[in-house]
């Protein structure tokens, strides 16, 4: 898998809102997943592209009607645009290989994560700022500057894998 010796577990991917991400698209039982679906799914649509400090809660209720929780905003940002990447460079992203033995019940194993051009570009804006000013987020309070700033150099390489230097190629 691509992402996995660049990206996966190197701050993207190693943290509880990365199983619930991935819990989440398992469940969903589909080969193809926007973006937008993902971001809603969440609550993440009502914050309009701030992911700073989000001031609401960003829940699913899963099919037995539990509430599963992401924590932080940009962690699910990050995920996905890795997931992205995964889904540029191979077509697809095989859930499994991500978390392996905690999804061996998920029957569409390979999804696409699909985003409009629209989604593109607030993904971009979004791990640029986070690039920028990552001790703006929230994440920062739990997290040390030092790791804040090592994982705000990784998002940006990721973010220029993605989209390009200048954040508009085309994908």
């Amino acid at each position: 898998m691509y992402i996995e010796d660049k990206y996966w577990e190197n701050y993207i991917g190693d943290t509880d809102d990365s199983l619930t991400l991935v819990e989440h698209l398992a469940e969903k039982q589909r080969e193809e997943i926007p973006v937008g679906e993902i971001l809603s799914d969440f609550g993440m649509d009502k914050l309009h592209g701030d992911f700073r400090k989000p001031d609401v809660p960003l829940v699913f209720v899963d099919t037995e009607e539990h509430e599963k929780e992401i924590y932080y905003a940009i962690d699910l940002i990050m995920d996905l645009a890795a997931l992205l990447l995964e889904c540029k460079v191979s077509g697809s992203v095989n859930l499994c290989e991500l978390f392996g033995d905690e999804l061996e019940k998920a029957v569409v194993q390979d999804i696409r994560i699909t985003a409009s051009p629209e989604e593109h570009k607030q993904m971009n804006e979004v791990l640029m700022d986070f690039a920028a000013a990552p001790l703006a987020y929230d994440l920062s309070e739990m997290v040390p500057e030092e790791d804040m700033l090592e994982m705000a150099a990784i998002c940006e390489k990721l973010r220029k894998e993605l989209y390009g230097d200048d954040g508009y190629e085309k994908i």
